[in-house]
């Protein structure tokens, strides 16, 4: 019985400070040494954050080994949704995700999830992947401007409409405002995902 109060007591520190380090720098969490696991499946996961997988493999490697054996099975969890989201793999990271008892992505994020694995392909995939990336970022540009050029054209048109350099310099135009405030309005999404998966590690 004391041995079993000893790990509930060890367990419950551990997720103490996952929820102290969260705020931490990444500099200060890769000198952690006293909760190391937990410092490095944070840098783990935020390097899923920024797709980037190799770095979030090889952090939660290291939290992995220094971790003690009840706390391993949660941390390959982790590792589980934090590589299907640095790789871009939304069905498995919905499956890792409700593995974790939270609560899995809505369809709309996990779309865009899939949609940028097409456009951009996680490191290491084959040239044919990347080629099909640029083709479809080239694609989406072709059509964006057409859809420009059209709105242009109809704004213009109780004015009598324009002439070709006006009217296409009025869709770039449009365009370039319409993707500032799509690209503001994700970030803040993305800046209240990460806060929502921090709290919910913390958690």
């Amino acid at each position: 019985m004391a041995k079993q109060r000893q790990v509930r007591v060890e367990q419950k520190s551990a997720l103490a400070a996952m929820s102290q380090l969260e705020t931490r720098s990444d500099d200060e969490l890769l000198a952690e040494t006293r909760y190391r696991a937990a410092a490095q499946a944070i840098l783990g996961a935020r390097a899923s954050e920024r797709y980037d997988a190799q770095a979030a493999r090889a952090h939660f490697r290291k939290a992995i080994a220094a971790a003690r054996p009840q706390e391993r099975m949660q941390l390959r969890r982790m590792a589980e949704a934090s590589l299907a989201l640095a790789e871009r793999r939304p069905d498995d990271l919905k499956a890792a995700v409700e593995k974790l008892g939270q609560q899995a992505p809505s369809s709309r994020q996990l779309f865009i999830l899939r949609l940028m694995g097409l456009i951009a392909p996680p490191k290491g995939a084959s040239t044919l992947l990347k080629i099909r990336g640029g083709l479809i970022i080239l694609a989406m540009v072709v059509v964006l401007l057409a859809v420009g050029f059209g709105v242009a054209s109809l704004v213009l048109l109780p004015f009598g409409g324009g002439s070709t350099f006006g009217t296409s310099a009025l869709g770039i135009a449009i365009v370039i405002i319409a993707l500032a405030v799509l690209g503001f309005v994700g970030r803040r999404k993305q800046a209240a995902q990460r806060e929502k998966a921090r709290s919910a590690r913390a958690g």
